[in-house]
């Protein structure tokens, strides 16, 4: 064996393997048609190895909880919890301990969400047949998929899933379901003939792909490409080689995570700067104990600025629409693929069963003497209507009725009831016969035992047609076929008039103008005949007239894309199918652009050659792209990412699975999507349709906009609770202050803390937690649906929310600060319960103003009776839960221990109500002042 053939399993020197013809191929893997010798398989398999496709290295449960940690705002914490704990061995371990308990908490969150995360090439192996059918010097031989290696020559049969990439030698009949890597609805017709080096995929017809099923036929073939080789290899490679975005949402609460980051750094050192130089002056002491007492001022600021809180609530939110999103069919495997879908640009849409219902469907029918007909109803059920210039037809003319007849016997499809459900037993092009004759009144099981099938020639793709022969008037012979294979075969129409063959051929060219796969029926008297021979059809065919059938989209899709546009986002189609087909689809679902200038429609071929500049501007003004291969849609969703689109890839074949990976939300279907496209996709729709998308948006968007009220609600907190600390380390007294330690009392001058350490955690997570969480069921806007997607790079943070942020924050730090103070001076003494107890109060009356402030980020523009005192009962759930928990806080003794708490009087705690009211007159009159105009 040279060089050549023993590294055949590649693109050859000079054409593609479609390109050459059978004895070439064969010459060129250097085999025989009886197949090669054990010793030649064996040095081969040696070269080429195993025939199975490499799996790619997936994150370990250490990856995943590194992820977790490895983030500003934990790092933060990390680093307070060890300070505190190394400058304080007894008050310091206990704080440190409440943080680090936060820490854990967040990264078991997080690492529970994404453990099952990433394993979409591992689903392509179970693609591959286990076992296959060779032939080994003339012997036929059945062995595992892994062992077959390029020059084997392959035995294919209907029902064999195809086990690599293969050269037909021979066949019969043969048919391959090829929508897994194409797109395509109808089952391609093989043929032996070679092709152009340039054609794609789906016209590769000489050619069957790894991962494909031979649905009709016999067929022998040479095996070329084997393992990650393969079309479906390649896919493999592409999906390794794809990114996986970071969704909007992840984006900015990572810049906003290093912002308050550095912020809290810069000011938790000045902090620790000034809190050092004001110990010094004030106690007298060196430098490095007062650094060392001043330490805990700076971690109290860390505690306090950090929103430790957010990510749990931002996991708890995108939990809670995962639920909301699975009760509208669609089941979400990443949390943030939630979000993401509200922030969609671009709809990028597989056609065959996701905006179709990949089942074909006769839609007219045209006989010589009564014209064209209309027949309603889609898919298998055998419900609609006759109908002829849009109205009923009750009463189906003869000739129609012999036509439907010659479509029911020259046929071998079924219609089936399994379960309440219509199923198509055989080729679904022969079935969309079988259910257009049941829908106009014929009954196919008793026509086919009235005219029983004496003998028949199968289909074969080189003759283009079907023939039977039938007892029906004495002996008659049925054609069925391509329109001009049985046209040239025909000689007149039905009662003896002559044929118009222009006339025919210009409705075969208006039924495929508008998407349709057409087929020509004829018939001829054979009295007396037994068989039927290639000679009895070759001419002296009556034409019974033509029937046109295409894969109609979803009903209910036309008013999920309207929606969709409705919305601001543009649906685009991408397929495998051929460009009238494509075309004629989407003029229905009414995806073609509205610039007539636009190109209607763009084929695989086409869209490869096109530089950067032109692909990024093709991808923009099309709509409907057409016969793309898995590369293609990738660059394409590529493309739209290149002008900053946020793009939702759908689709159910393996073609589709890299392009769902590297969008920026993937979206496979739940029934009949393959597991490599689940396993790819983001969110997965139970019920395998595009309407169902549309509902996902509008909950997405609703997620998002919840987030920002919680947002908004979280973050005065934060800076009010920073904001308290560093007003006392530069402007509050050193007092006298008298502990118990060890049973013994002391007294040292120390700086005063309005709130202590373990008493900011109990605000950030507990608190803010609790009251938060009920903003994630708040209802959807009215005009969620009636708006533009958000910019991808608008801030998060707008100047609005900052300005709410301090606006809150300061009347926060206002309260809280001024209830400290009247507390702490109206005690009288400075002992350590004087200071508990007025440290209380300041926690009590934050906690007031966070119950008030919930109540105004119900809504971020409108008043809370606008939209409904009641709409949301979480929320009173919440405030409920929180005041049982701040009055456990108060008054329990072990509460008391942990948080270094104090009992309140009544009078006391309704000084913090009032209080932390001012905050609703305050907010009412911003919203007013916003929507004023």
């Amino acid at each position: 064996m040279n060089g050549d053939s023993s590294g055949a399993a590649g693109m050859p020197d000079r054409q593609p393997w479609h390109a050459l013809r059978v004895d070439e191929t064969i010459a060129r893997m250097e085999t025989r048609p009886d197949g090669l010798t054990d010793a030649e398989a064996a040095q081969r398999l040696k070269i080429h190895g195993p025939n199975v496709i490499p799996r790619g290295k997936g994150d370990t449960a250490l990856d995943l909880i590194w992820r977790q940690i490895n983030n500003p705002f934990i790092w933060v914490l990390v680093v307070s919890a060890l300070v505190a704990m190394a400058v304080d061995p007894t008050g310091g371990v206990k704080n440190g301990l409440v943080i680090l308990a936060v820490v854990v908490l967040n990264t078991i969150i997080g690492f529970v969400q994404e453990f099952k995360a990433g394993k979409a090439i591992e689903a392509l192996t179970r693609m591959v047949p286990e076992n296959v059918s060779v032939l080994r010097e003339g012997r036929k031989l059945t062995l595992a998929t892994a062992d077959l290696v390029p020059g084997d020559v392959v035995l294919l049969a209907s029902g064999d899933k195809v086990p690599a990439d293969m050269r037909l030698i021979q066949l019969r009949s043969l048919q391959v379901e090829e929508a897994a890597l194409t797109g395509e609805s109808v089952p391609t017709e093989k043929r032996l003939a070679p092709v152009a080096p340039a054609a794609g995929i789906g016209d590769r017809t000489c050619m069957v792909f790894g991962g494909t099923l031979v649905t009709h036929g016999t067929g022998t073939a040479v095996v070329v490409e084997t393992g990650a080789r393969t079309e479906l290899g390649r896919i493999s490679t592409m999906l390794r080689e794809t990114t996986e975005l970071r969704t909007p949402l992840t984006e900015a609460l990572t810049k906003i995570g290093w912002y308050i980051t550095i912020a809290i750094v810069v000011i938790a050192l000045a902090v620790l700067v000034l809190g050092t130089w004001r110990t010094m002056a004030e106690t007298g002491v060196e430098w490095i104990p007062a650094l060392r007492e001043t330490v805990i001022f700076a971690i109290a600021l860390a505690v306090g600025a950090i929103p430790e809180g957010l990510p749990a609530i931002v996991t708890i939110a995108l939990a809670i629409g995962v639920q909301r999103m699975a009760a509208r069919r669609a089941v979400v495997r990443k949390l943030p693929a939630v979000e993401t879908l509200g922030s969609t640009t671009v709809i990028c849409s597989d056609k065959t069963g996701t905006l179709t219902r990949n089942e074909m469907t006769v839609q007219e029918i045209w006989t010589p003497a009564s014209g064209a007909f209309a027949v309603s109803g889609v898919g298998y059920a055998p419900r609609g209507e006759l109908q002829r210039e849009g109205m009923l037809v009750r009463t189906a003319p003869a000739d129609l009725t012999d036509l439907l007849l010659a479509g029911v016997l020259c046929n071998d499809a079924s219609l089936v009831n399994e379960e309440g459900q219509w199923k198509i037993h055989g080729d679904p092009t022969e079935g969309a016969l079988v259910v257009a004759a049941e829908k106009v009144g014929l009954d196919v099981e008793k026509a086919r035992a009235q005219h029983k099938r004496l003998d028949a020639i199968p289909f074969e793709s080189e003759n283009q047609f079907m023939a039977t022969l039938h007892a029906q008037d004495g002996g008659r012979i049925l054609l069925k076929g391509a329109p001009e294979a049985v046209l040239r075969r025909c000689t007149s129409t039905p009662g003896g008039g002559t044929l118009d063959a222009a006339l025919v051929l210009r409705e075969v060219e208006a039924l495929a103008a508008r998407g349709m796969r057409v087929l020509a029926f004829a018939a001829r008297s054979a009295p007396g005949q037994t068989s039927i021979q290639m000679s009895d059809t070759q001419a002296g065919f009556t034409l019974l007239g033509l029937q046109g059938m295409i894969d109609p989209p979803r009903p209910e899709v036309i008013a999920a894309i309207e929606l969709c546009h409705q919305a601001g986002i543009n649906v685009k189609m991408i397929t495998g199918d051929h460009q009238a087909t494509a075309q004629a689809i989407a003029a229905q679902l009414n995806i073609l652009p509205k610039d007539p200038a636009a190109p209607r429609a763009i084929a695989g071929t086409e869209f490869a050659q096109m530089s950067a500049s032109e692909l990024r501007e093709a991808a923009h003004a099309c709509n409907v792209f057409a016969r793309f291969a898995p590369e293609h849609k990738l660059t394409l969703v590529r493309a739209l990412q290149g002008r900053n689109e946020v793009v939702a890839m759908t689709g159910d074949g393996v073609n589709d699975a890299p392009a769902l990976k590297q969008a920026n939300i993937g979206v496979a279907m739940g029934i009949t999507g393959t597991s490599v496209a689940k396993e790819a996709a983001g969110i997965v729709l139970a019920d395998d349709n595009f309407a169902s998308i549309a509902a996902a948006v509008e909950e997405g968007r609703r997620v998002y906009d919840n987030l920002i009220k919680a947002l908004a609600f979280v973050l005065p907190t934060n800076l009010g609770l920073a904001l308290i600390l560093v007003w006392a380390v530069a402007f509050f007294p050193f007092a006298e202050v008298t502990h118990v330690i060890g049973g013994v009392t002391q007294t040292v001058r120390e700086l005063l803390l309005p709130i202590a350490p373990a008493q900011l955690l109990w605000i950030n997570l507990v608190a803010a937690v609790t009251l938060a969480l009920p903003l994630a069921f708040e209802a959807k806007e009215p005009d969620v649906m009636n708006r533009p997607p958000r910019d991808p790079g608008a801030p998060v943070l707008s100047r609005f929310i900052v300005m709410r942020t301090f606006v809150v924050a300061i009347l926060m730090t206002a309260g809280a600060i001024g209830l400290f103070l009247y507390e702490f001076r109206a005690a009288g003494d400075s002992g350590s319960a004087a200071l508990s107890k007025a440290q209380t109060m300041a926690v009590t009356t934050v906690i007031m103003f966070q119950i008030f402030y919930l109540l105004n980020c119900r809504s971020l523009r409108d008043s809370m009776l606008k939209i409904g005192v009641f709409s949301n009962q979480s929320v009173f759930v919440g405030i409920a839960a929180i005041l049982v928990l701040q009055a456990l806080f108060i008054y329990a003794p072990f509460m008391h221990a942990i948080f270094a708490s104090a009992p309140l009087s009544a009078g006391d705690v309704l000084l913090s109500i009032v209080v932390g009211a001012l905050i609703l007159p305050v907010i009412g009159l911003e919203k007013w002042w916003r929507n004023r105009g």
